[in-house]
């Protein structure tokens, strides 16, 4: 590491451009500066010293403000990218084949490309995840990058400076004191300790400071967000986050996903409605709107927990953990998990009844149930009858090309291929059963499925809810506003004095925001210290600027 050797004798960094000891501008681009630097304090930062190695440049990409800014860009992009189309949390089918045949069936090619691009499932695809690395990544070697110098630079800087450091201050002032130097020099440390400055006196120069620790605002919000994103990262491990949901039919037992050796089954559901009569003015008025208004609806539930020796997905000798009623906003808790009433569905389709009769005769052979969810394969009838049931559709979508549609896996419009065999027509008779339709695509049958009843269930739906992260994403929130709050609201002062060689004084003022209130402040400690005037450079150059712009025109 090659180092810069000052004026003052001083041994600075490379890449230092002002002097840590007595303020000189040690690069000829802070020498031609009238307004000299103080965002870092002119200290050395590694990513604008270094770039030579494959360390040096993987640092200097990581430490740039734009390459973040770009990845947070990318971020919001793909995040409102990802709200297009449902995410597969909300899509009504499980498994990778099934969930890539509903978008490419339901959204056509723009829903295939989607989902193999991982956009269904955005948060946890692995490019979303890499990308969310890379940001953290980026906010802590940036932090690094400024931090470190910055705190080293402050903490050691001196109370005197040289007068090329002073009068390049944005605040400068010399001149000759209403008090004796010394004098001066007393009343405006006296002044400063007033205005609640830490005040520094050494080698007949004063250095006023407060509100430093305004200055470490960014990087702790910088901290907060890291702190957010391992929180955000943690979620995609196993354990540690479930947001999933599980439709449950009334008699039903599920395995509850995301929670592993858990069973809920759902013992009854409970509708309730505001009644029109006993209602108030309000409600009276919606129900004659919308029809009828729930009141209440519920879902009572018996959890069970399988043993610890059970195969995954295995029914067998479940022990009862509890019995409970899941109402809106009032879950279901065991475990660390919730279980949230969220939605329902009435009147569902649980079985359809059938008569096999002879078309001619109207006799019947034989009567039979199909378990839409769980059907047979065959029923037998007696007397040399049975049906073969072919295939189930449960949510029949009609014909295309003359072969049946499937709109979803839910039992919404119900149909069924079947093959009828009896003693008459013992190689079988092929038929197509809906509701209100019997169709014979094999030509006509001598023997037909009769509809004779339907039984229906109300289904909950139901979401799951787990987060071990919700504390650490809290503690992350709670620090970056911390740092909002620090860097936004206080404001870094600083004000030096010093007695020059020819007996007058320098003054001179830095703030890194809030420029009115540092010069409020020093016309009271000019006034009580009998200090010289100063003025604005700032506001001089620009009106400078200005007077030759118009002489140029």
């Amino acid at each position: 590491m090659a180092e810069i050797i000052c004026k003052c004798g001083h041994t600075n960094p490379e890449g230092t451009q002002i002097c840590l000891n007595c303020g000189r501008p040690l690069t000829e681009e802070m020498k031609n500066q009238k307004l000299m630097d103080m965002r870092y304090e002119g200290s050395a930062r590694r990513s604008q010293t270094y770039n030579k190695s494959v360390i040096d440049k993987v640092w200097n990409f990581f430490s740039s403000v734009r390459v973040g800014v770009t990845i947070i860009v990318i971020l919001l992009v793909a995040a409102a990218i990802g709200t297009i189309l449902p995410q597969v949390i909300y899509v009504p089918v499980t498994g990778e084949a099934e969930i890539a045949a509903y978008y490419e069936r339901v959204y056509g090619t723009f829903g295939k490309i989607y989902n193999m691009l991982g956009l269904s499932d955005l948060y946890s695809s692995w490019w979303f995840q890499i990308l969310v690395g890379m940001l953290g990544i980026s906010i802590i070697v940036a932090s690094i990058d400024r931090v470190v110098p910055l705190y080293k630079s402050l903490k050691n800087q001196r109370v005197r400076r040289h007068n090329s450091f002073m009068k390049r201050q944005r605040i400068f002032g010399e001149g000759d004191s209403l008090f004796t130097p010394s004098e001066s020099l007393e009343k405006s440390a006296e002044k400063l300790k007033e205005l609640r400055y830490n005040v520094r006196v050494e080698n007949n120069a004063v250095l006023g400071e407060k509100g430093r620790y305004s200055r470490w605002g960014p990087y702790i919000n910088h901290a907060g967000l890291i702190i957010f994103l391992i929180g955000v990262m943690i979620r995609s491990l196993p354990g540690f986050y479930v947001d999933d949901h599980l439709w449950l039919r009334e008699g039903e037992t599920r395995a509850i996903p995301g929670a592993p050796g858990y069973f809920l089954k759902s013992d009854d559901f409970i509708l309730e409605t505001y009644d029109q009569e006993k209602s108030n003015e309000v409600f009276g008025k919606a129900i004659e709107k919308n029809g009828t208004i729930a009141s209440n609806y519920q879902t009572n539930v018996t959890l069970y927990q399988s043993p610890e020796d059970a195969l995954p997905g295995q029914t067998d000798n479940l022990k009862v953990v509890k019995k409970d009623d899941i109402q809106v906003n009032e879950p279901l808790k065991f475990d660390g998990y919730a279980v949230y009433q969220m939605d329902f569905r009435l009147n569902e389709f649980k079985t359809m009844t059938f008569d096999l009769e002879n078309k001619a005769t109207s006799d019947s052979l034989g009567t039979f149930t199909i378990d839409i969810i769980n059907p047979e394969t065959e029923y037998d009838l007696g007397n040399g009858s049975k049906v073969e049931v072919v295939q189930v559709y449960p949510d029949f979508g009609g014909f295309e090309n003359g072969v049946p549609q499937l709109r979803s896996p839910l039992p919404n419009n119900p149909a069924f291929l079947v093959r009828m065999f009896t003693p008459e027509t013992p190689e079988g008779e092929t038929s197509f059963v809906a509701i209100k339709q019997n169709i014979e695509p094999l030509g006509e049958n001598k023997y037909k499925l009769a509809f004779k009843g339907v039984e229906t269930r109300d289904v909950s739906g139901l979401a799951i809810r787990k987060d071990k992260t919700l504390w650490l994403l809290g503690l992350g929130g709670l620090i970056f506003m911390i740092g909002v709050i620090q860097g936004a609201y206080f404001n870094h002062r600083r004000i030096w004095i010093h007695q020059t060689e020819n007996g007058k004084l320098a003054v001179a003022a830095h703030t890194n925001k809030n420029w009115l209130a540092i010069t409020k402040e020093l016309e009271q400690v000019r006034e009580a210290g009998g200090l010289p005037p100063v003025e604005d450079q700032q506001d001089i150059e620009i009106l400078k600027q200005k007077e030759e712009a118009e002489k140029k025109i």
